[in-house]
């Protein structure tokens, strides 16, 4: 039998396969940060291809938090009324839908990729001022952020809880925190970025804090059946940054607050970073974390063929393969690769005839 096809079962969910959307921005939410019919069939694509966990973009807890104007968020009533369909639509064609929570830091209030302009936007066009540890810009053409202080820190940790209440009211099964790729929990948590000398910097204790307040607060915000992941920049891919081991550390700590499944992802925090791009570079992070901190992890990274996808979950490098790029090239990837590993077809009535 497939590993890659088995059921994996977190709290009171249990995810049909161990195939998953990673988040990835779409920078096409409408007015202030709602999610849109590009995000229904986007989503519901993934579904209905047979990903068995489909995971949203950062979707932003506070305004401020957007890495873009166009980027969605979660921090009203009225985007828990427009990310309903979206919820339902996948949950019915079979896949667990789940909202990567987040929070841009220094990297908010840039233009979208494929703008004429380079980074960040300014107010004039609808942009804002960031928030970050401390007040410089992740690099040149960015904004400079306001040094957040104990009172703005603790408004992002009720954010993150509130966020995570309204998911579970909109229809998501699952929550992801992100504290990866150079956005706000990952800014503190790196050497680089966090330069504070209060009780949020210094050490690494003290700059893994604001990660374990936030993920102490979703978990206890929805309570105890439903799955809490983490996604993390499990190296920042530069000399004197945060490395594999400080993230063994901190996987350990979000395991005993209650985090399920450490999603190990890498870099994003300095232009200076260096990565080994290959097939499956980050799955060596993600076995690594799972192996010393014992906690079950994702693996992500050009994992991009049935076969490597199935060796990873099969010997226990991880229990969760997630793809970007390649499910952008093939919403179907799920199906075709159980054709492939000899599972049977289970989808949709309607493309039946395709198996």
């Amino acid at each position: 039998m497939s590993s890659l096809f088995t059921p994996l079962a977190l709290r009171a969910v249990t995810l049909p396969n161990r195939i998953a959307m990673a988040p990835m921005c779409q920078y096409s939410a409408g007015p202030d940060g709602l999610p849109t019919d590009w995000h229904l069939i986007h989503l519901g694509s993934r579904a209905v291809g047979g990903a068995g966990l489909v995971l949203t973009e950062a979707t932003a807890v506070l305004p401020e938090g957007r890495i873009s104007p166009q980027d969605t968020g979660l921090w009203s009533g009225a985007h828990v009324d427009a990310w309903r369909p979206v919820t339902a639509f996948v949950a019915a064609h079979g896949a667990v839908p789940a909202v990567q929570l987040a929070h841009a830091g220094f990297k908010a209030s840039t233009y979208r990729p494929w703008a004429p302009e380079n980074g960040g936007v300014p107010d004039t066009e609808g942009g804002w001022t960031p928030v970050a540890p401390g007040a410089e810009p992740f690099t040149a053409g960015y904004r400079t952020p306001t040094s957040l202080d104990e009172a703005g820190i603790a408004g992002v940790v009720e954010a993150f809880a509130a966020g995570a209440v309204r998911a579970l009211d909109a229809g998501f099964a699952a929550v992801e925190i992100h504290a990866a790729h150079g956005y706000l929990l990952n800014e503190f948590l790196s050497p680089l970025t966090n330069h504070r000398t209060d009780a949020y910097g210094g050490d690494r204790a003290a700059r893994m804090r604001l990660t374990l307040e936030v993920a102490r607060a979703v978990r206890a915000a929805v309570g105890e059946d439903v799955p809490v992941l983490t996604r993390i920049s499990a190296t920042d891919w530069v000399e004197g940054g945060w490395t594999i081991d400080d993230s063994v550390v901190l996987a350990g700590e979000l395991a005993g607050i209650g985090v399920d499944l450490v999603d190990a992802s890498s870099g994003g925090v300095s232009v200076d970073q260096r990565i080994p791009l290959g097939p499956g570079y980050q799955v060596p992070l993600a076995a690594q974390i799972r192996r010393e901190a014992g906690v079950p992890t994702g693996a992500v990274g050009l994992i991009v063929e049935p076969e490597h996808a199935e060796q990873i979950v099969a010997s226990g490098e991880a229990d969760l393969v997630l793809l970007g790029r390649e499910l952008l090239r093939d919403p179907y990837w799920p199906r075709r690769a159980a054709a492939k590993l000899g599972v049977a077809y289970s989808g949709p009535a309607q493309y039946a005839r395709a198996a």
